[in-house]
């Protein structure tokens, strides 16, 4: 060491000695300008010596959840899960996100400048009335309300759910007394985790509206319902164009990114990877994205099971009885026709026919052991019945 403690403490003791027996004459003669700087050199080492040894910084425990982990296995949210879209989309702090995400939507044809949020949770009229919770509700600057669904499952009745849903915002816009039922226009926005339309794999933004079949003009312009394809949507980042298609490979490749995509540049896309990196959520926040993470996962690989197990037995059993039913046709067809020739057609036929029976019967028995599965693992009956199309009756017969 270029300094040890006595000798700093030495010297110390020293100038105050010389000061107060001498006087500033004395200590000019005792210290040239040479030896007042090494003292000091030497105080300020040996204080930053202290510094570095004994002063640990404090943070505090709900800061950032990096103060107890070291590595993440995923740098940004998974918006798909309920906690990861709510953060990004329903809080106060983060509705400029939502904002250019509509507006995108909208595509020019109107801008919004400024939402506010609104209770997510409706029930009719009556007591007894069915229950509707959304996952964002708001309403723009001019009244009007827009509702945005993130439907992480493919749903017999989808269509059905969202002319549901959007009947509560219509239902509260009435007044009491005299009124002239004029209303402010309604978006429902469905992000879809899956696919409806099979027949173009390319048409995945569907925007619907009450039209005349007649003239195909539009009938109603208030009543407006989005939705995404989201597994249909593959561009790269390279061919990329326009905020819509910069806002859909966002909520498509989050969780897979590691880092900001160069074709991200936009502002709202520094708000966007800020708010939905997970290094900087506090404890209760990333505790909070643990569990909806597990529920994601645990609800998609029970499908994934169900589904995988109940097409491999509806394929076995379609197949058996198919085969069993074409043999017998294609034998009573080929006797009249000719053994060899009759034969030949009358199986080709019959198993046509019969594997299309068969592999029905297998959809329906792929429901019922989707179903059972669902129900094994503890969820929700009314959920079973949505995810499924089986009656109440059929899901508590299994």
């Amino acid at each position: 060491m270029l300094f040890s403690s006595d000798s700093c403490q030495y010297s110390i003791h020293a100038v105050f000695q010389s000061v107060q027996k001498k006087g500033i004459r004395a200590f000019r003669n005792t210290f040239s300008p040479t030896k007042i700087m090494f003292f000091a050199l030497a105080v300020c080492a040996v204080f930053l010596f202290c510094l570095l040894c004994k002063v640990k910084p404090r943070y505090h425990k709900s800061r950032c959840i990096m103060d107890r982990y070291d590595t993440l296995p995923d740098r940004y949210v998974n918006p798909y899960t309920d906690f990861g879209f709510k953060k990004l989309f329903g809080t106060e702090m983060n509705k400029d996100l939502l904002i250019s995400f509509i507006n995108s939507l909208l595509q020019g044809r109107e801008e919004i400048h400024s939402l506010t949020y609104l209770n997510t949770e409706h029930i009719g009229g009556r007591e007894s009335d069915r229950r509707a919770v959304f996952d964002v509700y708001c309403e723009n600057e001019r009244g009007e309300k827009i509702l945005v669904e993130m439907q992480r499952g493919e749903q017999q009745f989808f269509k059905d759910r969202s002319l549901y849903y959007a009947t509560f915002p219509i239902r509260e816009q009435g007044q009491k007394g005299e009124w002239d039922y004029r209303l402010k226009a309604v978006y429902v926005i469905g992000i879809l985790n899956f696919t409806f339309d099979t027949q173009d794999d390319n048409y995945f933004h569907h925007e619907v509206q009450l039209t005349d079949n007649r003239t195909k003009e539009v009938f109603y312009d208030k009543l407006t319902f989005i939705y995404l394809e989201m597994p249909k949507f593959n561009k790269r980042e390279d061919e990329l164009h326009g905020m819509f298609e910069k806002w859909l490979f966002v909520l498509r490749n989050l969780s897979r990114l590691m880092e900001r995509p160069p074709a991200l540049q936009e502002r709202i896309f520094t708000r966007l990877f800020e708010a939905a990196e997970i290094a900087k959520f506090t404890k209760e926040e990333y505790d909070s994205y643990e569990d909806s993470l597990k529920v994601y996962r645990d609800w998609k690989n029970t499908i994934a099971t169900a589904v995988l197990k109940a097409q491999k037995e509806g394929m076995e059993r379609g197949m058996k009885k198919g085969m069993k039913k074409g043999i017998k046709e294609g034998m009573e067809k080929g006797m009249k026709e000719g053994i060899e020739k009759g034969m030949q057609k009358g199986i080709e036929k019959g198993m046509q026919k019969g594997i299309e029976k068969g592999l029905q019967e297998g959809r329906d028995a792929e429901k019922r052991e989707i179903a059972r599965n669902m129900k094994a693992n503890g969820m929700d009956k009314s959920l079973i019945v949505q995810l499924t199309g089986l009656s109440e009756t059929d899901v508590d017969g299994l």
